[in-house]
């Protein structure tokens, strides 16, 4: 597996070189933008503002900073390592938390942590990390950005997982809170009981894309798409409580763990 990012994790005095890799791969089905008459693909050109409509090659594209208006700074990729200092270019934990503690709504992408030496510090530290339920929270500097990171243990794995900082994450808008009825309470919970079955994540597959991948078959070999038949939509229900009733009724027992 190729990994994305070499370099090593860092607590206390202890060293770990290690390389991530990727976690997951997309599956999306890739449609290209074409021109409807020509049936020919549409292309895109960088070209600058002063250049006539002049396509602009990929060596000749620098990045630079405005400082005024149309007044550039130019910073190159050696520019960027320049200001790297060894601990950014490490991935150093600050601090332990309980896992349960991070919300995931700061959690943006997941990848696998493998050791390139050191490998018995490595284990202890995965070892230690998942006997406590204990994730270490870290930061790196990423590319030209410094990330957030949560180092964690899940099953004999290491994985990290990039954080958005606080900062970043929007507060969510306030919900007035309505009369509830302890009835109202107690039917949904026996509702959420009723429907708990163990977490089975290859259970569930992406059928819309199976759908698309049938669709597109069917347009390569001359056929329309066939639009699948109406499925009788549930009857709307306009009393809370007499939907959750009629959902207890309709929905099947979980299997027992």
């Amino acid at each position: 597996m190729a990994y994305s990012y070499k370099g090593a994790i860092t607590f206390g005095l202890v060293y770990i070189p290690i390389t991530l890799s990727v976690s997951v791969k997309e599956n999306d089905i890739g449609f290209n933008m074409i021109e409807r008459k020509t049936m020919t693909r549409i292309k895109y050109k960088k070209t600058c503002v002063d250049c006539n409509d002049k396509e602009v090659k990929q060596e000749d594209i620098v990045k630079g900073y405005q400082y005024e208006k149309g007044k550039y700074v130019i910073f190159t990729d050696k520019d960027f390592e320049k200001i790297k200092s060894p601990k950014d270019k490490n991935i150093t934990i600050q601090q332990f938390v309980d896992l349960d503690e991070v919300d995931p709504v700061y959690f943006d992408k997941a990848y696998y942590v493998n050791p390139s030496g050191a490998d018995k510090a490595f284990a202890v530290l995965l070892e230690a990390m998942e006997h406590k339920n204990k994730a270490g929270i870290a930061k790196t500097v990423l590319g030209t950005k410094e990330t957030l990171l949560l180092i964690r243990a899940s099953k004999g794995k290491m994985l990290v997982n990039t954080l958005y900082f606080h900062d970043e994450v929007q507060k969510a808008q306030a919900i007035k809170k309505p009369k509830i009825e302890k009835q109202e309470i107690e039917l949904a919970e026996n509702l959420i009981e009723q429907m708990t079955q163990p977490f089975k994540p290859e259970k569930f597959k992406d059928e819309y894309n199976e759908k698309i991948k049938k669709a597109i078959k069917r347009k390569i070999e001359g056929n329309e798409i066939i639009e699948p038949e109406e499925r009788q939509q549930p009857a709307k229900i306009i009393n809370l409580m007499e939907a959750l009733k009629k959902s207890l009724e309709d929905k099947p027992k979980a299997k027992a763990k």
